[in-house]
């Protein structure tokens, strides 16, 4: 499915095309949604526009629940780094699910590829490939783990400046 033809459910099993009047993503519950990316360079913008609709919108706007700058921010970077690395490296459709859960956002990101990725050691000099450096540095929580179609990369981000990030 491409980018334009995003999907939205509630939860995990099936995909169910969800559009409020105006043709954007509707979930079916309001603290979560879920989209299905296409192959295009495109997909990427749009799924941090999804993160900021989502939290900037939703959350923040519709249920008032504070969600700080920086929270949107990495927000938007951490899903620009793993929905970039998954297209890159995995064929196929990605899914994107963002979860309220509690003062944080839980990001996950499931790809057709099964080989999980390493951190590298940091390297000032290194050109790119900082991506999960980066993910890991902003998240509350990072996990990756195999799924019978693939993998499931997780990051947690807080909501409010008062938690700190990363391990």
């Amino acid at each position: 499915m491409s980018c334009d033809g995003r999907s939205a459910s509630g939860g995990r099993g099936s995909m169910e095309s969800v559009t409020g009047g105006d043709g954007r993503l509707a979930p079916l519950r309001p603290t979560e949604v879920t989209a299905t990316l296409g192959g295009e360079d495109l997909c990427i913008a749009e799924a941090r526009d999804l993160v900021a609709d989502f939290l900037g919108g939703r959350i923040r706007t519709e249920l008032g629940i504070p969600v700080s700058a920086r929270a949107l921010g990495d927000a938007q970077l951490v899903v620009s780094e793993l929905v970039t690395n998954a297209r890159k490296y995995a064929p196929g459709p990605v899914s994107l699910e963002l979860r309220l859960s509690r003062n944080a956002v839980v990001v996950a990101v499931r790809d057709t590829d099964p080989v999980l990725p390493v951190a590298r050691d940091a390297d000032a000099h290194r050109v790119g490939q900082h991506g999960l450096e980066i993910v890991k540095a902003v998240a509350l929580a990072f996990e990756a783990r195999r799924e019978p179609t693939g993998k499931c990369l997780t990051a947690t981000i807080a909501l409010f400046d008062d938690l700190p990030p990363g391990p």
